[in-house]
């Protein structure tokens, strides 16, 4: 589908419409589900017209996965941003994840992460947007791996970074279960558990 011509001298930029588009999707998604919003939802709260709507996104899967690659980019932003803020040993950068992870889940306006989420939406391994929320967990697996293994004296590495991945989906889902005051509150101090017990010579 070619790119929609510039505007004109005094009009919105096309640029806009489809991030008013795709932020006003992205919210209603994340609080209401993306099954249960319909694009009309969408073109009403945006306030666009429909076929600006279907000019960018061809269809309501299309649309999905769109705010799907959203979140992922800023996921990894943030990523990168804790990287660049942590100490400099690989212990402390992924530290600093979890910690970051911490903060996420606390927030009040929390409500599950986007991509297990779209996970349990949306079934069928085929959907485009469940390929992105799959591409993401595995992304997440080779980030973590690729800190791990900078550490010095861990045991079995591999090991190491599945309990540490699933250490992070338990953070994720317990704090959508039970609140802000879960215990995913614990998620950092379970980590340098976990670090801490595969840097000890086995037995």
């Amino acid at each position: 589908m070619g790119r929609p011509a510039a505007a004109k001298p005094g009009e919105e930029a096309p640029e806009s419409v489809r991030d008013r588009i795709l932020n006003t999707a992205r919210e209603l998604f994340y609080r209401e589900g993306a099954r249960a919003v319909g694009v009309d939802m969408v073109v009403a709260q945006s306030g666009v017209a429909k076929t600006s709507l279907y000019r960018w996104f061809p269809s309501k899967d299309a649309l999905i996965a769109a705010v799907l690659e959203q979140e992922a980019q800023d996921r990894w932003t943030g990523w990168d941003r804790n990287i660049e803020r942590a100490g400099p040993t690989p212990r402390e950068k992924l530290r600093a994840q979890f910690q970051g992870i911490a903060r996420f889940v606390s927030s009040p306006k929390y409500r599950g992460c986007p991509f297990r989420n779209i996970t349990v939406e949306f079934p069928d391994s085929e959907h485009p947007a469940r390929k992105i929320a799959s591409g993401v967990q595995f992304e997440l697996q080779r980030r973590i791996r690729g800190l791990v293994d900078q550490m010095e004296g861990v045991r079995d590495p591999a090991e190491l970074t599945d309990q540490l991945v699933l250490l992070v989906d338990g953070a994720f889902s317990v704090a959508q279960c039970m609140g802000s005051d879960g215990p995913q509150k614990y998620v950092v101090a379970a980590a340098d558990v976990l670090i801490d017990n595969h840097l000890r010579p086995a037995g």
